[in-house]
C-alpha cells in the first residue's frame, strides 16, 4: 500500500509525523494483538514487511508466497486503517528514533545528513525542504491525537494506491474490495483538515553545519577527515518531458569513490571520473545525484577532501556544473544512454523494485510507463536535450550544504559567480599586506 504522504504535507503538523508512523508500522491492530503476531501471521506464508517513508510517499509492503495474498492484503488494510498506537508503542518509537537520530549524526557516512541539508537549502521551509526526521524536541509532542489528526486529513482512498508484483490484477482488485473498500479507519470518517497542496518554491540558499570530523572512524585504517560539500541546482519533476534528458545527464556525469576511481584502465567512463578524480588525486569523492519529485527536482553534485582543500575542490565542481553546458561527445552521450536502459532493467529485475515502480507512477499519474517506453524515450535523447536543459538549469541560483571544517568555504556569493561565469571560476582573492 502506498500513501500519498510524507514529510512535504507537514507544514501545518509537527515536523516528523511521517518519520514516526514509519517506526510505528506494523504495531498492533484492531485485528493483531502485537507486532509478534503479525510476524507469525506473515512467516506462515513465508512473509517479511517493511515500511518506508519518504518526502512524498509511505510504503506499506510486504513479500509472501501468492496464496497467502487474502491474508497478505488483510493485514496491510488493517496496519495502514486500524493500527492501535498504545502508549508503550508510542513511548518505544520515541526512544527508536532518538537512537536513529544520534546514529546519523556519527555514521561515517554523511550521505543522509547531506541530502537532508541539501533539500532544506533549496527548499527553504517549504515542501519538500521540510526535515525528513523527527527532530528531537517533537518526539515528546507527537501523541495519538496529533497522528490521528494526519491520518484523518493524508489517509484518504484517493490518496492510497493498492500494488501487487507476482499476482493475477483480477485477484488482487478482489481482495481490495474484501479487505479495503468502505473500512471504516480506526479515526474515523470525520471531517479532514485541508489537505496541503501548496507546490515547492525553489529558493537556493547555503546551509552549513560545522563539525568536527577528526574522528568520525577510529581503528587500523580511520578514513582522513574531510569536508563534504554539495552543490545542488533545480532541475524539473518527473512529470515533465525534461525529466528523461536530466536522467541521461546524471548517468554522464555519474562518479563515486577516488577508491575506485583506478585511473586509465579501469574502465570508469564518466565525467566526474575522467574529469576529476582521475586528474585531482586529493579529491576523495565526488558523485552526482539526481532527486525528483511530482513538482520539481534537484541535480546535486556531492564532493569531499581535506578541510585545506575545499576552495579549489569547490572550484572543480562549478567547473563541472558550467562544462555540462559545452560540447557533448557523442560516444559519451551514447554511453550514458546504454548505462541508464541497462541499469533501468537491471533494476526492474527485482520484485520490490516493480512493485515501487509501479506504485508510484501510479500515484503519481494514475498510470504507468513500460520500461520499453522508457527506454524508447532515452534513446530519442540528443546532445541538443542535454544543453537545453542545463542551460535553463544555470539560470537558477545554487543550493550548497557544507559539512565539516569549513574555515576555507567560498562564500556563497562567490559560488554563486563561479556558476553565473563562463568558465566557472571562483572570484580571485586578493590578500592585502600593510
Amino acid at each position: 500500500v502506498l500513501v500519498n504522504s510524507g514529510s512535504r504535507h507537514e507544514a501545518k503538523y509537527l515536523s516528523g509525523i511521517a518519520h514516526f508512523l514509519e517506526k510505528l508500522a506494523f504495531s498492533s491492530t484492531a485485528q493483531f494483538a502485537s507486532k509478534d503476531e503479525i510476524l507469525l501471521t506473515l512467516e506462515k506464508h513465508g512473509g517479511i514487511c517493511d515500511c518506508q517513508a519518504s518526502r512524498d510517499t509511505i510504503m506499506y509492503a510486504v513479500s509472501a508466497e501468492a496464496k497467502g495474498l487474502d491474508t497478505v492484503v488483510n493485514l496491510l488494510a488493517d496496519v495502514a486503517l486500524k493500527p492501535k498506537l498504545s502508549d508503550e508503542e508510542l513511548e518505544m518509537t520515541r526512544t527508536a528514533i532518538r537512537f536513529e537520530l544520534e546514529d546519523l549524526n556519527m555514521r561515517p557516512d554523511p550521505e543522509p545528513l547531506l541530502t537532508e541539508m541539501i533539500h532544506a537549502a533549496a527548499y527553504r521551509d517549504n515542501t519538500v525542504g521540510l526535515n525528513r526526521f523527527c527532530p528531537v524536541e517533537n518526539t515528546d509532542k507527537i501523541t495519538r491525537e496529533v497522528l490521528h489528526s494526519y491520518l484523518r486529513s493524508y489517509y484518504t482512498p484517493d490518496r492510497m494506491v493498492l500494488a501487487g508484483v507476482g499476482i493475477e490484477h483480477e485477484q488482487l482488485v478482489e481482495c481490495a474490495r474484501k479487505h479495503l473498500l468502505g473500512a471504516e479507519p480506526v479515526w474515523g470518517s470525520g471531517q479532514s483538515q485541508e489537505v496541503d497542496r501548496s507546490v515547492a518554491q525553489y529558493t537556493g540558499g547555503i546551509v552549513k553545519v560545522e563539525k568536527d570530523m577528526s574522528d568520525v572512524s577510529l581503528g587500523p585504517t580511520p578514513i582522513p577527515e574531510l569536508t563534504h560539500i554539495m552543490i545542488g541546482l533545480e532541475s524539473c519533476s518527473f512529470l515533465e518531458d525534461d525529466f528523461i534528458p536530466f536522467a541521461v545527464l546524471n548517468m554522464m556525469m555519474g562518479g563515486g569513490g577516488s577508491f575506485s576511481a583506478g585511473g586509465p584502465g579501469k574502465g570508469m567512463f564518466t565525467r566526474l571520473y575522467l574529469n576529476v578524480l582521475n586528474r585531482h588525486h586529493w579529491m576523495y569523492n565526488a558523485t552526482s545525484y539526481h532527486h525528483s519529485y511530482e513538482d520539481t527536482g534537484l541535480l546535486c553534485i556531492h564532493a569531499s577532501a581535506d578541510p585545506k582543500q575545499v576552495r579549489e575542490m569547490v572550484e572543480i565542481i562549478t567547473r563541472e556544473f558550467i562544462l555540462m553546458a559545452g560540447a557533448v561527445g557523442e560516444v559519451e552521450l551514447e554511453r550514458a544512454k546504454t548505462q541508464l536502459k541497462s541499469m533501468l532493467m537491471m533494476n526492474l529485475e527485482s520484485r520490490p523494485v516493480i512493485f515501487e515502480d509501479v506504485g508510484r507512477q501510479v500515484l503519481a499519474t494514475n498510470t504507468r510507463k513500460l520500461p520499453h517506453e522508457l527506454c524508447t524515450l532515452i534513446s530519442q535523447v540528443k546532445p541538443t536535450d542535454i544543453k537545453r536543459v542545463v542551460t535553463k538549469m544555470l539560470h537558477k541560483k545554487p543550493a550548497v550544504a557544507a559539512l565539516g571544517d569549513l574555515t576555507d568555504l567560498p562564500s556563497y556569493e562567490h559560488i554563486q559567480t563561479a556558476l553565473s561565469s563562463k568558465d566557472g571560476r571562483l572570484p580571485r582573492l586578493y590578500r592585502l599586506f600593510r
